[in-house]
């Protein structure tokens, strides 16, 4: 069995680290450099960088954010945000990224998915998925959660392993930021419909979520942002609840 994976997440704006809830009314969070040393040092297993408006303001992703935060962690470090090309994706492992998450780039050109993994590996190629639900099940936003498509978040996620994608990052926008806990549904039919690795994203508030999190799913790692940045729920404390219902991990 493997260990279930702590991650944490910088949602970069402007340069800083932002949160909000439901992915608006964002607030300020702190530097991202510092928040990253921090979380590597606490013992997070992995670190998401996304530089959130970078595909809704149609440029790059903030390189030398990202190689100021590659130098300070010593753990995996996934950046999304305005990746399009295998050249973008290219420039993001050359500043330190060890994998690299397409969410609004992948939906307009899905094989963009089969040229990362062909050039990096599926291991190091990430589809990043928003998903709210709707009466029609759920629905896959882009640009940030600002926009609707006509996809379903189930039938892309298996469409998104078949292009190459090597694991997904699944985040449910009604919890997110709310910290009611995981939407366990949505996890469970997108790790049902696919058999590479999901890392559940949105509603994190506390050691028990991220319990219930790999007791009733088979979610591969569980990420969380503004209950680290507030520092009301600290990384060594889920890996010891999750040690107690003898889930495992990676000591911190």
């Amino acid at each position: 069995m493997l260990a279930k994976r702590i991650v944490a997440c910088l949602d970069v704006a402007e340069g800083r680290v932002v949160k909000g809830t439901n992915f608006v009314n964002l607030r300020n969070s702190g530097d991202p450099v510092e928040l990253a040393k921090r979380y590597s040092d606490e013992g997070a297993d992995e670190i998401v960088f996304l530089d959130i408006g970078a595909s809704h303001e149609s440029r790059p992703t903030l390189l030398g954010i990202v190689s100021k935060v590659a130098r300070q962690v010593f753990v995996p470090l996934s950046v999304g945000g305005g990746v399009r090309s295998t050249y973008d994706a290219r420039l993001l492992f050359n500043a330190g990224a060890d994998k690299v998450c397409v969410n609004s780039s992948a939906v307009s050109r899905p094989e963009l998915l089969s040229e990362l993994s062909s050039a990096f590996g599926a291991q190091a190629t990430v589809l990043a998925i928003d998903a709210k639900q709707s009466a029609d099940g759920w629905v896959v936003y882009v640009m940030g959660g600002r926009e609707a498509t006509r996809l379903n978040a189930i039938d892309w996620a298996r469409a998104g392993q078949d292009a190459g994608a090597g694991e997904i990052l699944l985040t449910s926008m009604d919890t997110d930021g709310v910290r009611q806990g995981f939407e366990l549904g949505l996890v469970n039919e997108v790790c049902g419909a696919t058999n590479i690795p999901v890392i559940a994203s949105g509603g994190a508030g506390s050691a028990g979520h991220f319990v219930d999190l790999f007791m009733k799913t088979e979610a591969s790692a569980g990420l969380a942002a503004s209950i680290f940045h507030e520092r009301s729920t600290s990384i060594s404390s889920i890996k010891e609840a999750l040690c107690s219902a003898n889930i495992m991990v990676r000591p911190a």
